[in-house]
């Protein structure tokens, strides 16, 4: 039987400690890292060894893994003080699942490899905290053909489906095509939540009546139950999570001279809702902003 290569991981938050449980579940060696170090304590009782910083997570993995909260984070946690940078080896591979901007990306990715011969693939995924669980995310990968195939068994091992989408930063170009359409539903679902309230119709039966049609997503069925319902916890994601994105997918728009005036538009919104005390609540608080003051709670 093959060994199973040793993989690290730092970033144990919403997505990233049941991506971890699964990788423990499949039999990996695991080492974790996590800023706030508490966060690792299921995973420690789980079986995984925890290190004081990025750099040592070198030592201990063939396969490096983030997930992280955005590029500004990404950056430091690689090239800062005690980064990755600092103990990484060629032939060593670094597979980030954060959500970051594509160019920076593509920067990133050859900084490192000219300082230290180490590889990287961006990795981004979706499906949310409950296809972590299921080990049923989608994930959409940018990276050297090789490197896909080399760590595609355990990417198997958290998703679905693994989908090759070309060379470093594509992942990240397909993923934030992936949350522009994921944004803009979610604010078209709440604005047909409330409309349908405000008709006098039973918005809780909306995800049923629609199921299986033209208008039917993942998102309508997760999302409108929870407005119909006001029940906002627990917070399977979070707002901010979104307007990063799609002011990332803005940026990136203009950059490639490519028109996206829906997404901006969305961008204005998530901003105006999380303006409002919302960045860190569930994205099904956007009913908020089209219901009558004082409505529902």
């Amino acid at each position: 039987m093959a060994t199973l290569p040793s993989l690290a991981f730092a970033g144990i938050g919403l997505m990233g400690l049941p991506m971890c449980r699964r990788l423990l579940a499949a039999g990996y060696p695991l080492t974790v890292w996590n800023r706030n170090p508490d966060k690792c304590v299921p995973l420690v009782e789980a079986g995984a060894r925890q290190v004081a910083t990025p750099a040592e997570l070198c030592q201990h993995a063939d396969l490096l893994m983030l997930c992280l909260a955005n590029t500004e984070v990404v950056r430091e946690v690689v090239f800062g003080v005690a980064g990755v940078a600092l103990g990484a080896k060629t032939g060593q591979l670094l597979v980030d699942f954060s959500s970051l901007e594509p160019t920076a990306t593509r920067e990133m990715a050859a900084e490192l490899a000219s300082r230290t011969g180490m590889g990287w693939l961006d990795a981004p995924v979706s499906g949310g905290v409950a296809g972590a669980e299921a080990a049923s995310l989608a994930i959409m990968v940018g990276g050297e053909s090789a490197d896909v195939e080399r760590v595609r068994p355990v990417l198997l091992s958290l998703g679905q489906r693994v989908t090759h989408m070309g060379a470093v930063g594509a992942g990240q170009v397909t993923k934030a095509c992936n949350q522009m359409i994921v944004a803009c539903n979610a604010l078209v679902i709440a604005e047909v939540v409330a409309l349908a309230e405000r008709s006098g119709v039973d918005a809780s039966l909306l995800a049923e009546a629609l199921s299986g049609g033209f208008a039917d997503s993942k998102p309508l069925q997760m999302l409108a139950p929870q407005m119909a319902e006001s029940r906002f916890e627990p917070v399977k994601w979070h707002v901010r999570t979104l307007l990063k994105d799609l002011d990332g997918a803005v940026k990136f728009s203009r950059e490639q001279g490519s028109a996206t005036p829906i997404s901006g538009l969305a961008a204005q919104l998530m901003r105006l809702h999380g303006g409002q005390g919302y960045l860190e609540k569930d994205p099904s608080t956007l009913i908020h902003l089209y219901r009558e003051p004082g409505s529902k709670d």
